[in-house]
């Protein structure tokens, strides 16, 4: 079960923030490995290393259209119907997101604005397996869409769900392939025979997906984050709900063994309570190996007030944070890092994970300090674009002249006085 932390001073955090974690060496050696293999023998690599960490025997890895359209077959109606409403919520977010083209005056006749591009080749990485998390197509795909990115590629090892199939159509995912793992990655950054190579990789995946999404940007292509392990944040005071509480650490634990997730609190009855809960409920879930290994790198930590739990979390800079606490809306304005934030005893971490409409995939092992959560920006360029009129460069001109040629960049200089001058001949 998680250990338990007891008013521990400032200087012994450090220990406390750390996260469970390989070192880079195992890490990158399997990368360059698999990506060399990968640019070497294309298709056939990706179809070796499935068989290998993946136990399956595949021909091909494109996914047929037909096999993709019939998937909805497979699945009962009110699983479709949650899917169809998770997109809808999530849509919604997202198209809220658009942003209007304002063109700014800076100085009389210099006019700036800036114009959004869709990336056009996006892949989707979408774990599977024991998990198949459909709902990151969701996540991923709907914004895709709203940008207007020309290709949406999904990888996902096999088998793939047909829930995963369904929601990819649902969405406009225009390819789907049987990859997964390091080996998805490097056909994405690198263009294998069947799999296009994309222009920016999305979507959560273990801490070796994290390396080689790392590594893909040494090719020239871009990720939206550093996305490994997920991970929970509680601050729980003592209104909060011990069951509400056990049930949110063990839904994150579950993602995997190498999950990780933290309780604070200013009260040692919280700390036994949810304790106590957890190994109540911990017995009735089917990945309770898994959650059992992911709790063996969890902490329960006692402190003095909520404050300093505040303070602790934004040194954590968690995936997600939970305010299990009276008034947590007077809590917001002192969350510096966070990817995610969840207010209140019923604004359970799974309605993020699903339906409300915000986007799950986030930044994790600390990343919350620098990165964002993906949104519709992840998906476009911003291009700026200006337009000078002539009463304009007189205006704005000598100025540029003297700080070019503080520079001692003479032809910087050169190409505004070459259109004065041309204004002052007849």
């Amino acid at each position: 079960m998680m250990n338990t932390y007891r008013l521990p001073k400032r200087k012994a955090w450090n220990e406390l923030l750390q996260r469970p974690a390989h070192t880079a060496e195992q890490l990158r050696m399997p990368c360059e490995e698999i990506f060399s293999a990968v640019a070497r023998d294309g298709d056939q690599a990706v179809i070796t290393y499935t068989k290998t960490f993946d136990k399956t025997d595949i021909s091909s890895l494109k996914v047929p259209k037909k096999t993709i359209s019939q998937a909805g077959k497979l699945l009962d109606k009110p699983l479709k119907d949650a899917i169809k409403v998770a997109a809808a919520n999530i849509r919604a977010f997202h198209e809220a997101q658009r942003e209007e083209k304002k063109i700014i005056t800076t100085s009389p006749g210099v006019h700036c604005w800036r114009e959004s591009r869709p990336i056009e080749k996006v892949g989707l990485y979408i774990p599977g397996g024991s998990a198949p998390l459909f709902s990151t197509v969701l996540m991923l795909a709907i914004p895709a869409n709203i940008a207007g990115c020309r290709e949406i590629v999904i990888c996902s090892p096999p088998p793939i769900h047909p829930a995963i199939l369904y929601a990819a159509r649902l969405t406009g995912v225009t390819s789907i392939f049987t990859a997964g793992g390091i080996q998805a990655i490097a056909a994405l950054s690198l263009g294998t025979e069947s799999i296009p190579k994309v222009d920016k990789i999305f979507g959560p995946g273990n801490q070796y997906v994290t390396a080689a999404k790392q590594l893909a940007q040494y090719y020239g292509v871009a990720i939206d984050m550093p996305a490994g392990p997920s991970e929970v944040l509680i601050i729980a005071d003592k209104t909060a709900n011990p069951d509400f509480v056990a049930a949110d650490l063990l839904s994150q634990a579950e993602h995997g063994p190498d999950s990780q997730v933290i309780l604070l609190t200013d009260t040692e009855k919280i700390s036994t309570q949810v304790a106590q809960a957890i190994a109540r409920q911990i017995t009735t879930l089917p990945r309770e190996a898994i959650i059992r290994e992911a709790l063996r790198n969890s902490k329960t930590i006692i402190l003095p007030d909520i404050p300093t739990c505040i303070d602790f979390s934004n040194a954590y800079a968690p995936e997600h944070l939970i305010l299990a606490t009276k008034n947590p809306d007077n809590l917001v304005p002192a969350i510096r890092h966070a990817g995610s934030v969840f207010l209140g005893h019923y604004s359970c971490e799974s309605a993020g994970d699903y339906a409300s409409g915000t986007n799950h995939t986030l930044p994790t092992n600390g990343y919350a300090r620098a990165y964002s959560g993906v949104s519709l920006d992840s998906f476009v360029r911003k291009i700026s674009f200006q337009q000078i009129s002539p009463k304009g460069l007189r205006q704005l001109g000598p100025h540029i002249e003297i700080m070019a040629e503080a520079e001692q960049l003479l032809a910087h200089k050169a190409a505004v006085s070459i259109r004065l001058q041309a204004r002052k001949q007849p």
